[in-house]
């Protein structure tokens, strides 16, 4: 009999692409992930994988082979959660998602005083909400409401983030403040053009809508710096030159603190609506709820 193992393995190196990036979703060793594809390719007679240098590739046996497993191993994740938080009586276990900085500036501080376990997962919203959508996840806090046809997710709008254009504090702004006043937006497009840039790899949209609403047409350029998160780009900024497109709300006391400038709102005023995502139906409406009233008294309404 096939091991349940492997095609857990299989299903994680399938959706992140990389043994290394399975390894991590596991909580497993990388050698382990291999062995285990290895003896379920030995055992199913079939190549489930192009090895490249960057990429694991599913060839056709191995598309064909996650269609046929999926729905039953989610299946098998619901119960597991299930399972795990039902069968703790005196403490409820929360699982949320949301983007890493987010959670370092409004939860971090007040996990102490919380009277129920929490586990916080990151990464793309798409990726959150399917994880909310199959059980796996309570709340999760996105930009981005997802039609639902099975209506199984709500979501509650909460706030509103104002993406920004934020300079380092060693950086030469008077040019772009000169055109800013002017309202002369070709030579501001080339002036701004003439820097260095920043992003964060889960921010890029931000980046790219800035960039469309207020000059009426895509970036023509990629950043210099594609970081992990806006906090190590407001740290690179802090000593050095270059620009950025970041939410107001994670800059804010950098800015106080004059580590970053505070250079254009951008005549277009983007902004994103922040939304609760929860299961229509959840068992833990008082810590949800809990949760809910931290980000609604320390985010901006």
């Amino acid at each position: 009999m096939v091991n349940l193992e492997w095609y857990r393995t299989f299903k994680a190196i399938y959706e992140n692409g990389t043994l290394t990036k399975a390894s991590v979703a596991l909580y497993a060793s990388q050698p382990g992930v291999s062995l285990h594809l290895n003896a379920l390719e030995a055992y199913v007679g079939k190549t489930l994988f192009e090895r490249t240098s960057r990429r694991m590739i599913p060839t056709e046996d191995g598309k064909l082979l996650y269609a046929y497993i999926i729905d039953g191993l989610i299946k098998l994740e619901k119960a597991e959660q299930h399972f795990k938080k039902t069968t703790q009586e005196k403490k409820a276990s929360i699982n949320i998602g949301m983007c890493s900085e987010m959670f370092q500036l409004i939860i971090e501080p007040e996990i102490p005083r919380l009277n129920f376990d929490l586990e916080a997962r990151f990464g793309a919203h798409t990726d959150l909400i399917k994880d909310l959508d199959n059980g796996i996840l309570d709340l999760v806090i996105t930009p981005n409401k997802q039609h639902d046809k099975k209506q199984s997710v709500r979501y509650i709008p909460f706030s509103k983030e104002k993406i920004i254009l934020i300079a380092g504090k060693k950086t030469n702004v008077s040019k772009i403040q000169e055109y800013i006043a002017k309202n002369d937006l070709k030579e501001l497009e080339a002036v701004l053009l003439d820097n260095h840039w920043y992003s964060a790899s889960n921010e890029m949209e931000h980046f790219r809508r800035f960039w469309f609403e207020n000059f009426q047409k895509k970036p023509s350029f990629k950043p210099n710096y594609i970081l992990p998160s806006i906090t190590s780009i407001i740290r690179c900024l802090a000593d050095d030159e270059g620009l950025a497109v970041v939410p107001d709300f994670l800059c804010q006391t950098d800015i106080a603190k004059q580590h970053v400038l505070h250079v254009w709102d951008g005549n277009a005023n983007t902004e994103n609506i922040l939304y609760f995502a929860v299961q229509a139906k959840s068992q833990y409406k008082k810590e949800i709820g809990l949760l809910q009233e931290i980000f609604r008294n320390k985010m901006p309404q």
